[in-house]
């Protein structure tokens, strides 16, 4: 059988999951100071399933926007350079105050964002005041203005952001810090969001230890876990991470039993045509197809759905989609980027699910295998070439740290020269 090409196992694997994007389940998010700071995680990647009115106007009531004084437009509408107005000082208004009306002939000292008192129509900025600072609280005196003030100057009015009622935000829409800093400054406490995709992660090898445990000959620490628990969160899922140290698909299988209820399983590792493959051996039974994609690094994939078995009862629950990578780090990463972030960015609603195809030119020469769809890291210089970084071995993790970039070499390019353009995909956000 020939292999597929990245289109053909992009669009299979958007089939296996088209399910779970007409069944989006929501919940209800509570809101507030004290729950972001206990769960910050609760409120990471998240994107609004019900549209949301305001409660009240914002601001929701008229205030200051300078550091001055409040005054009677009226009262300095004969002010000039040579005849300057002069008014008594009335009491002192901060932030948070409830301010008293305003009398006729007297100005107010006003700090920004308190409320602007009944009666006034207009702040005067402290530093066009005279004096240009203000006096003691409570002390009396007088202040002097040298030129008229049109009705509304520096002042911010009710609702001049969102009155109450309207819409605040629309469903859809990717909740993020000033998402959800209008939603406090308006009092939402309760939002419906999407729930996030739930997804059970499992990098399997008889080799892998965690970080800290000792390694005995032939052993290796497991990245995989960390690499795509990483990849999985910041593409809005909830993530469960179950290594499978073991070849045995006896294992593979137990852990399937006990894990919790997911809406996807992604595994790594165990899907070549060695003996021993774990994945292969424990889910190609249960219908996971095993194929080869025309792609490297990356090529061994695998996909399909399961009935896993119940360690309640015993019966097999509803189907779960499986997507199955490479277990070398650098290809599970690649075909995570290529196969699975796009569609569970727009599972989450998240903003640009598909990573911008951009081009630019080579730094230098590059040697590509004709038959397959090259991706290499690399960084984008400053004069606007790129630079491949590490080999095209699906090992070498420390080049993909350091990489910027990922850089296209189509199926049919066997060579590109220095200065040729090619495409890319910028990685560093």
């Amino acid at each position: 059988m020939s292999a597929r090409t990245i289109q053909q196992h992009r669009e299979a694997v958007a089939t296996l999951l088209a399910p779970l994007f007409q069944t989006r389940s929501v919940e209800t998010l509570t809101l507030s100071s004290e729950r972001l700071i206990a769960d910050p995680d609760g409120f990471r990647a998240r994107t609004l399933a019900a549209a949301v009115a305001s409660p009240v106007s914002l601001p929701p009531f008229d205030n200051s926007q300078m550091d001055g004084y409040a005054v009677r437009s009226g009262d300095l509408s004969a002010a000039a350079g040579g005849t300057p107005v002069t008014l008594c000082v009335a009491d002192r208004i901060a932030a948070g105050d409830t301010g008293t009306p305003l009398r006729a002939g007297t100005a107010a000292p006003i700090m920004t964002g308190a409320p602007i008192p009944p009666g006034a129509d207009a702040v005067v900025p402290i530093e066009q005041a005279d004096p240009p600072r203000f006096l003691p609280p409570a002390a009396a005196g007088t202040v002097s203005f040298a030129a008229p003030v049109a009705a509304g100057t520096f002042v911010r009015p009710a609702g001049s952001d969102v009155a109450a009622g309207e819409l605040l935000l629309p469903a859809g829409s990717h909740l993020g810090p000033a998402q959800l800093g209008v939603f406090a400054g308006t009092g939402v406490t309760e939002i419906t969001v999407l729930r996030r995709i739930r997804v059970l992660l499992i990098a399997t090898g008889h080799e892998i230890r965690a970080a800290g445990e000792p390694l005995a000959a032939g052993q290796i620490y497991d990245s995989n876990s960390v690499i795509l628990t990483q990849a999985l969160h910041d593409a809005g899922c909830t993530v469960v991470a179950r290594p499978c140290p073991s070849d045995d698909a006896a294992d593979l299988l137990a852990l399937l039993t006990s894990a919790p209820e997911v809406d996807l399983i992604v595994t790594v590792g165990g899907v070549s045509a060695g003996a021993r493959e774990v994945v292969r051996d424990a889910l190609g039974p249960l219908g996971v197809e095993f194929l080869h994609v025309a792609m490297q690094p990356g090529g061994p994939q695998g996909l399909g759905e399961i009935a896993r078995p119940s360690a309640a009862d015993g019966d097999a629950t509803a189907p779960v989609p499986v997507v199955s990578f490479p277990g070398n780090p650098v290809s599970a990463l690649i075909s995570f980027e290529v196969f699975l972030r796009p569609l569970l960015r727009a599972l989450a609603g998240l903003p640009r699910p598909e990573r911008a195809l951009l081009r630019a030119p080579l730094a230098t020469a590059v040697e590509s295998p004709a038959g397959k769809h090259q991706l290499r890291r690399g960084i984008l210089r400053p004069d606007g070439t790129l630079e491949l970084v590490g080999g095209p071995s699906s090992h070498l993790l420390h080049s993909y740290a350091a990489a910027t970039v990922l850089v296209h070499l189509p199926v049919g390019l066997d060579r590109a020269a220095a200065g040729e353009p090619v495409n890319y995909w910028s990685i560093d956000d």
